[in-house]
């Protein structure tokens, strides 16, 4: 079959890709806009198989989709581009309602005017696969309270109000036209190749150039960490093994407090550089720990998020396979041993892949 991956230069989208190619035989058109997030190093490993095959468009431009899908003819769509990152979308909503509710909508045409074209039999088995977020359900009150497919939505950011958004448009077009659908909404993902904005990544990378080690408000904000590459194998079997309008959540069924999951990258890092640990270079007896700074707290920041995966694992045999254990340690020491991708995201020279070219 032929994937078209919206937003696959990014953080979940291009290990979605990275599975594809490596475990499938099945192609992949990946069509990114290349924002800051998109970085096509990402997926070095695949870019030159001959079932891969990049396009640089922007899901807003109707006239440029609609030409994507009469010349590669996808069997299945699996839409992740997106604007994610909370605080950008507090200091600029702007972007967030263009592409993640304008964009989706654009896409949704494109998709139904291809799919309305198809013969009987692959309009059969066509599938649109919306990837949101369980930023859209809000937080939870109670302790022992899960978000479950039938939680009513609640967003608190702009950001989660946009992919909420989104998702009603996609069961709209369900709904009104026919269009054969699925949506998941995944907790927090983690793992190789995260943007450096983000809590996980940026809290290694700070800690190795000795910065402050920044979370908010107390710390006490619970996430359910998953494991990007789990994600993408539910992605996968949601995609093609899901059942049409129906929504999984999925989640790594790790949930943990921010700051416990910031102690324990500290730690991470003293077990596995203890030559370079902070205490030794800085006199610091807390080592890594000493560089945590509690900031002011997140306009509307939720306290807790928690997913009932039992959906997905009921109905289809998905589980995650990495605990929170093994799969921090994994992406700790991807960072510590991929410092060309991240330096060059720093620094940003991973652009220069944008313009065709590599240092």
């Amino acid at each position: 079959m032929k994937f078209l991956v919206t937003g696959g230069a990014g953080f979940i989208g291009s290990a979605v890709i990275r599975y594809i190619i490596k475990n499938t035989r099945h192609s992949v058109i990946n069509v990114d806009k290349l924002t800051y997030a998109g970085n096509l190093e990402s997926l070095e490993s695949v870019s030159n198989n001959c079932r891969y095959i990049f396009e640089e468009v922007d899901i807003c431009d109707r006239n440029v989709l609609e030409r994507v899908f009469v010349e590669h003819q996808p069997d299945v769509v699996m839409h992740l581009a997106a604007e994610s990152h909370v605080d950008r979308s507090i200091d600029g909503p702007s972007a967030f309602i263009e592409t993640n509710i304008v964009g989706t909508y654009r896409l949704l045409e494109a998709t139904r005017q291809y799919w309305q074209s198809l013969c009987e039999e692959n309009k059969s088995k066509f599938r649109f696969h919306h990837i949101s977020t369980d930023e859209v359900y809000g937080d939870l009150e109670g302790p022992n309270d899960l978000f479950t497919e039938e939680t009513s939505y609640a967003p608190s950011s702009p950001y989660s109000a946009s992919k909420a958004s989104s998702d009603h448009l996609v069961r709209a077009w369900l709904r009104t036209y026919g269009l054969p659908v699925i949506i998941t909404n995944c907790s927090n993902n983690y793992g190789p190749y995260h943007f450096p904005e983000k809590l996980i990544p940026l809290v290694i990378l700070n800690a190795l150039e000795g910065k402050p080690l920044p979370v908010y408000g107390n710390g006490q904000q619970i996430r359910d960490w998953l494991y990007v590459e789990d994600h993408a194998r539910a992605l996968y079997l949601v995609a093609t093994k899901g059942k049409v309008g129906e929504t999984y959540n999925i989640g790594g069924h790790n949930e943990k407090a921010n700051i416990d999951v910031v102690k324990t990258i500290c730690s991470l890092l003293e077990e596995l550089i203890p030559e370079n640990t902070y205490s030794k270079v800085s006199g610091n007896k807390h080592g890594f720990e000493g560089l945590i700074e509690f900031v002011t707290d997140r306009p509307g920041h939720d306290v807790r998020y928690a997913i009932d995966a039992s959906k997905i694992e009921r109905e289809l045999g998905w589980k995650p396979e990495e605990t929170f254990e093994s799969g921090i340690k994994t992406t700790v020491e991807w960072y510590l041993n991929n410092k060309d991708w991240w330096s060059r995201v720093l620094d940003g020279s991973y652009t220069l892949e944008r313009l065709g070219t590599k240092e």
